[in-house]
């Protein structure tokens, strides 16, 4: 792997860590969702640069790559959906903290 599929490959890899460390980091659940989307993001651009070689095209992880964006983009409907339930339920995006006293 030289050239531009490592460039990718490594553009994708600092994507992913991006998001993980905004998702771990995160407390607001819509930064959260957002973060999630840019890890899934890098995935994707992994996937493509690992599949690019020289030679004819194959279009397989082109189609697992787009069929991954149509469901990425319908989870971020559902999770944006479910974040603002809960904030017109509760008044608040983020989750309850838990403390050591109010442990079962």
């Amino acid at each position: 792997m030289s050239g531009t599929p490592l460039v990718l490959a490594l553009c994708g890899a600092g994507l992913v860590s991006i998001g993980l460390y905004g998702f771990l980091a995160g407390l607001h659940l819509l930064r959260r969702v957002l973060a999630f989307n840019v890890m899934g993001g890098g995935l994707f651009l992994l996937f493509g640069a690992t599949a690019a070689r020289s030679g004819p095209v194959d279009p397989v992880p082109q189609a697992l790559i787009i069929t991954g964006i149509v469901v990425a983009l319908s989870l971020t409907a559902l999770a944006v959906a479910l974040v603002a339930a809960l904030a017109g339920e509760s008044g608040r995006g983020t989750l309850p903290e838990e403390t050591p006293d109010s442990a079962p």
